[in-house]
């Protein structure tokens, strides 16, 4: 049968229907499905709100406190007398033990005075003699008063008698001295303590040749009832602490009569208290510190010359400090401080502060807070800013302290500012 171009073109009129038919019914089916999943689906519960973030607090109130500085420091004798002999000869005895305590006049050494005795005996004999001739003089010149008188004798010879007089009485008084200078050498023999105090390891022994005035000391007394203490402090602090004096931040201590505590070199507090006697009118040029004394007493003899302590002295008086506990401050990389708080929607709030010193187991705020402000100092890892907190006040167990060392200090208001 032959082909009809009319029968062909129906023919694909129909195939093309068919096929956006079969497609529109399918879309229709999809869309009646999808309609009856939801309609079959439950509504939705609404999302229930977290649960505030137990955490613990501290209330910042202000209060008075004695700001404190700790700085190294070494030991030295109250008094120091290096024992030489005046004079020459041979070590008898030595009479004290060594590291005992002696008292002031008390012998320490013999030496050898036989020689000494016999220059005592010569200059004794000498001034018998001078004594005898002047003694004669005298009696010749009021013989000569008399007979000048008549004139018996010239005027020139009663002079002269006269003039002998004073000659004679003069070589008295060099020979006395003379015998004043052999009585004094000859107490030399015995050497004496000056100071009271304790003495260190003798370096002579009986039969040694010393000499006068030598080099070597023969031993050394210290005297340690008490003791100083010889600290520095740099300029930088010592002129922050007078700025913080002049502005009114911080009162002077006491009236020039500044307290000081000493720390041993095992971390233990020294039970007697001192007293800032002498602080420097000069810089060091290689430190840039100026060296403060202090006089520590010493009743037991536990502190000895040349020991490495800790002074802690009183700077100054604040009567509104703000202190934070320094378990709630974060740093950045940079080294900027921050705290947490709780703001007056009960959300936890970071709070960027300037910090000063540290007193303890606080740091004393500059910038940043108020009295009255809530500070997280537990719970910290489970809270960030802007979630809800429930609060608690903690006791935080406050530790006694003293500012930093300069050090310290300068890296904490670096990263204060």
């Amino acid at each position: 049968m032959p082909f009809s171009p009319a029968v062909g073109f129906h023919f694909v009129a129909l195939s093309v229907g068919s096929v956006f038919h079969h497609r529109r019914v399918h879309a229709l089916l999809s869309l009646l499905l999808a309609s009856t999943l939801t309609a079959c689906k439950a509504p939705a519960e609404p999302v229930a709100a977290a649960p505030a973030v137990l955490v613990g607090i501290v209330t910042l109130q202000t209060e008075s406190q004695t700001l404190s500085t700790e700085l190294p420091g070494r030991t030295r004798a109250f008094m120091i007398a290096e024992i030489r002999p005046q004079i020459s000869g041979i070590v008898q005895q030595r009479l004290f033990a060594e590291g005992a305590t002696v008292k002031a006049g008390q012998a320490l050494y013999q030496i050898d005075p036989a020689a000494y005795e016999v220059v005592v005996a010569s200059a004794a004999a000498t001034v018998a003699k001078t004594q005898a001739t002047a003694k004669t003089a005298e009696v010749n010149a009021a013989r000569n008063a008399a007979l000048v008188d008549i004139n018996a004798i010239s005027r020139q010879l009663y002079d002269e008698s006269l003039a002998l007089v004073q000659q004679t009485t003069a070589d008295v008084a060099v020979a006395q001295a003379a015998l004043d200078n052999a009585r004094i050498n000859l107490a030399y023999t015995r050497i004496g303590a000056p100071i009271s105090g304790r003495t260190s390891l003798s370096t002579v022994t009986p039969g040694a040749l010393v000499t006068a005035n030598q080099v070597a000391v023969l031993t050394t007394i210290s005297q340690l009832d008490q003791v100083y203490v010889d600290v520095t402090q740099s300029s930088t602090d010592l002129l922050k602490l007078k700025n913080d004096l002049a502005q009114g931040r911080f009162e002077r201590v006491g009236q020039g009569d500044v307290r000081i505590r000493i720390k041993l070199e095992d971390g233990r507090a020294y039970p007697h208290p001192g007293r800032l006697q002498f602080s420097g009118v000069n810089v060091d040029p290689g430190t840039g510190a100026v060296t403060l004394r202090a006089v520590v007493p010493n009743p037991d003899g536990l502190l000895m010359p040349g020991m490495y302590v800790r002074a802690q002295l009183d700077t100054g008086v604040t009567q509104q400090a703000l202190l934070v506990p320094q378990q709630a401050v974060t740093r950045d990389t940079t080294g900027k401080a921050s705290v947490l708080v709780v703001n007056a929607t009960s959300k936890a709030e970071r709070r960027a502060v300037s910090l000063d010193a540290a007193v303890g187991n606080r740091w004393m705020v500059v910038a940043g807070l108020v009295a009255g402000e809530r500070v997280i100092v537990d719970g910290l890892q489970r809270v960030r800013p802007g979630v809800l907190v429930s609060t608690e006040e903690v006791v935080v167990k406050l530790v006694a302290g003293v500012a930093p060392a300069p050090a310290a200090r300068a890296s904490a208001a670096t990263s204060a500012r």
